[in-house]
This record gives structure tokens, C-alpha cells and sequence, in this order.
């Protein structure tokens, strides 16, 4: 019997998880669940984590040092900085659309979002902010005992400790000087920021920065530190060849334990959430597939026309369902650099230097989600947001997006400056932080696309692209290959 491709035994892994999640919420075994299988996704992603961050280290290093002058490395930095810069913008765009055609914020109960404006008018009287609209229901005296309800409810319901911690990080980034990100670019101790997944551009300055040294010093006096550097390499790659040969019983862990801890021992707790919450999701899932689908395929047709649809689909599979499965670009990373490089025929100077700066710069479906969540919020909340204030969300996403952290849910930590950026309350995110989660998967697999996409066009440009169809493009994870 031929031997079954990794990224459906991780398809198998997942599907199993959630049936396994449901199932012991349906026994009251979520407690197990949580206790003894939850932790083998957390040793999993910890154990990505554990490759990723060395490995783009040394994939940068090695990258520049090989690319052979500065002048190839400015054109190769200036293209792939524009590249994701385009898809960006791209992705924020499409989700404005969307969300202003499909209204999810309307389709709500009337009455709920009466009660919803009630609750942000009295917040931004107690904020000193104007009202968006300049329409004031606190006026009419119909609502007078509904705003002192609300009122005892915001209190008691607002104060989230999880969305706490998250606007306490966010006022720390909104309260920093123009130039902080340039400063904060430029680590004080290296070892420090190796040890902080936040930190990844300071990881990636100091690769670039060893990199470019590299370059300028004599071949004889850089060649052994090359070696080392690309030796290094080889050892990282093979420990993700390893470590995916137990993907599949990982990933059945990691949506176990997901799916588990939303549900507990009520398995209809899982469908009240995604009730309420539906029409948004929907909105969010269809901006992504688009980008996956459509989008990407497009940009990449009109730049690569020797890459199939399907090709790069079967080429990126099992780089996409790690994604689905870790909700982390940065542990996923290991798996998108092989992927594109021996499934896309990528040269590894490509990969070592696009892909590293793409896990960190590049957050196209974060982007995207957040202009969707802040429209859906201010229509939740009976908010008719201008033309003026939906072009600050496109660039103000666009800018958070760069150097947010490749890690589950950063994109919250973004959104809530987002949220501030046109007036709005960033507690509400606690609205939306029920389905996170769950669209945080999708949202990686965009990002993961992204990354990948253009890489490939980088190094089609830079006549370093070597597609070759495979029927088996995920063998290369095989142990026995």
C-alpha cells in the first residue's frame, strides 16, 4: 500500500483531535483531556520554538554571507520588503471590503446593539472622547434605566483579566516615541533577545548586521565562520525532520487540548460561541480563503507562470497544516524554509533571507482580521465609522503588523491599538476573544502562503528558482526517503 503523505496523516491528527475533544466533553473527561494529552502540544510547539529561533539565525547569517556582495543583498532586502509590504495592504484592503458589504455587525439583535451603543457612549464619556457620529442615545430619556444597567454590567464584565494584561502591553507600545521600533531594533544584549519570541527583530538585525560583515571581510578569514553557519544549518533542518515524524500525534494533542478548554464539560458552550459569533467568523474565514485561493495564486501567476495552482498547493501543504495545527509563524518556519526549497526548488540564499524577515514583517492575515474585527465591533456597537477612519485602520494595522510577535494570538496585543488608533473601546476585544483562537489558525496559514509566495517570486526574479513537479512532495519529511 503506498505510503500515506505526511500532511494527510496530519489532517487525520487534527480531525481526530476535535472528535476526541468533543467526545470527552460529552463523558466529562475535559479535565483528562486537559491534564495528560494537552500538555504533548505544548512539548510540540515548544520544540518548533526551540528550532525556529536558532535556525532563522543562522539561515540569515549563512543567506547573506552567501549572496556575495552588498549590492545584491540591498536589491534582494529592497524587493522583498516591497513585496510584503503590497500583500499587506492587499490583505487589509479585502477585508474592509468584505466586512462593509457583508455588514456581520448588523445581522445582531437590534436590541443587543442598542444596548452595545449605550455601553460605548458612557465609555467615552468617561474617556473624554466624541461620540463618532454625533448621535448621543444617553439623551433620550427611554434609555435612562437601560444605561444604569449597562453601566453595572461594564464594570463587572469589562474588566477581563486576560484583556487586562493584553491593553497594559498595548499602552506600552502606543505610549512609545516615534522612534522606539528603530531602538528597540537594536538589541542591548543578543542573548537576551534569543530567549524572548517578542524579540525576533532583534534577532533578525543582529543575523543581517553578522551577515554583512561576513561579506566585507576577506573570503580566507569568512569562510570557515560559512561553514559553520551552513553546517548549522543542515543540523536544524534534520531536527525538523525528526521531530515531524511525530507531527501527527502532536497536532491530535494541540486540538485536543484547543478544543477541550473552550467546551469544558459542556459541549454546547462550543456552540453558543460560535453562534453568537458567526456572522463575523464567517466574514474573517472568507477574507482568508480568499487570500490563500485567489489572491496569492494570482500575484504569484503573473510573476511565476511555471508554478501550477496545484503545484504550489501540494508543495505547501504540510508548511500550511503545521501552520492550521501551531498557530505560530515562527514554528512553522522550519517546515514553510523546507517546503519552499525542496518542494518550490527555492534556493536556499532565497529562503534563508525572505522567509525569516517574512515570519516577522509579514502578517497578512493578521491584518486583514483586524480591519474586519474593528468594523464588525463599531457596527456591533451602532458605529458608522467614515471613509477617513477606515483608511487610519489600514494604515495603522499595516504599521502594528510589522514586528508583531510570530506567536498564537499576537495579532489581540495589535488590535487593541487598532481599536485606539479611530476612537474605540480595546476592551472590547474581550467580545471577539471566544473564536480567536480558531480563526488564529487560519490566519497563520495566510501568513505561512504569504511568506512562501513571495520568496518564490524573489527568487524567480533573482533567476534562482528551480520548480520541478513532484508527485510526492512532503517525502522529503521521510525517514525513509
Amino acid at each position: 500500500m503506498k505510503k500515506l503523505a505526511l500532511h494527510w496523516k496530519i489532517i487525520i491528527g487534527l480531525v481526530l483531535g476535535i472528535i476526541w475533544a468533543l467526545l470527552s466533553s460529552q463523558l466529562g473527561w475535559s479535565a483528562f483531556t486537559i491534564n495528560w494529552i494537552a500538555p504533548f502540544g505544548t512539548i510540540f510547539i515548544n520544540l518548533l520554538k526551540l528550532i525556529a529561533v536558532p535556525l532563522v539565525l543562522v539561515s540569515i547569517i549563512s543567506g547573506v554571507a552567501n549572496i556575495g556582495d552588498a549590492g545584491s543583498l540591498g536589491r534582494m532586502g529592497g524587493k522583498t520588503l516591497l513585496a510584503y509590504l503590497v500583500t499587506t495592504v492587499l490583505a487589509v484592503s479585502l477585508g474592509l471590503a468584505l466586512v462593509n458589504v457583508i455588514k456581520p455587525g448588523k445581522l445582531v439583535d437590534e436590541q443587543s446593539r442598542i444596548d452595545n451603543r449605550i455601553s460605548y457612549e458612557l465609555w467615552a464619556s468617561s474617556q473624554g472622547y466624541q461620540i463618532k457620529d454625533g448621535i448621543n442615545y444617553l439623551q433620550e430619556p427611554e434609555f435612562f434605566e437601560r444605561a444604569q444597567r449597562i453601566t453595572e454590567l461594564s464594570k463587572s464584565e469589562l474588566q477581563d483579566a486576560a484583556v487586562t494584561e493584553k491593553m497594559k502591553t498595548a499602552d506600552e507600545t502606543k505610549d512609545a516615541t516615534p522612534l522606539q521600533p528603530l531602538v528597540d531594533l537594536v538589541p542591548q544584549n543578543f542573548f537576551l533577545s534569543l530567549t524572548d519570541n517578542g524579540l525576533m527583530l532583534q534577532i533578525i538585525f543582529f543575523g543581517l548586521f553578522f551577515g554583512v560583515c561576513l561579506l566585507l571581510i576577506p573570503n580566507e578569514k569568512s569562510q570557515a565562520v560559512t561553514s559553520f553557519m551552513d553546517s548549522a544549518m543542515e543540523v536544524f533542518l534534520k531536527m525538523v525532520d525528526l521531530t515531524m515524524q511525530a507531527a501527527p500525534f502532536f497536532v491530535f494533542a494541540l486540538l485536543a487540548g484547543v478544543v477541550s478548554k473552550m467546551a469544558g464539560d459542556d459541549i454546547s458552550k462550543v456552540y453558543e460561541i460560535f453562534k453568537g459569533l458567526s456572522w463575523y467568523s464567517l466574514t474573517v474565514f472568507l477574507g482568508l480563503m480568499l487570500m490563500i485561493f485567489v489572491v496569492y495564486p494570482t500575484i504569484l501567476k503573473l510573476f511565476v507562470k511555471k508554478i501550477p495552482y496545484t503545484g504550489f498547493f501540494k508543495a505547501m501543504s504540510p508548511a500550511q497544516t503545521l501552520a492550521f495545527s501551531t498557530s505560530s509563524s515562527a514554528a512553522t518556519l522550519p517546515v514553510t524554509m523546507e517546503c519552499v526549497e525542496e518542494n518550490l526548488g527555492v534556493d536556499k540564499k532565497i529562503t534563508s533571507f525572505v522567509l525569516p524577515i517574512g515570519a516577522t514583517v509579514n502578517m497578512d492575515g493578521t491584518c486583514l482580521y483586524q480591519a474586519v474585527a474593528v468594523v464588525f465591533l463599531a457596527q456591533l456597537h451602532m458605529i458608522d465609522l467614515t471613509l477617513g477612519q477606515q483608511l487610519t485602520i489600514v494604515l495603522t494595522a499595516t504599521l502594528a503588523s510589522i514586528g508583531s510577535a510570530a506567536v498564537p494570538s499576537a495579532g489581540l496585543v495589535m488590535l487593541i491599538i487598532v481599536l485606539d488608533s479611530v476612537g474605540l473601546n480595546p476592551a472590547w476585544i474581550a467580545i471577539i476573544f471566544p473564536v480567536d483562537r480558531i480563526l488564529d489558525m487560519f490566519r497563520t496559514v495566510v501568513n505561512v502562503t504569504g511568506d512562501a509566495t513571495v520568496s518564490t517570486i524573489i527568487a524567480n526574479g533573482e533567476g534562482m528558482l528551480q520548480y520541478e513537479p513532484q508527485e510526492n512532495p512532503t517525502e522529503t519529511f521521510d525517514l525513509d526517503s
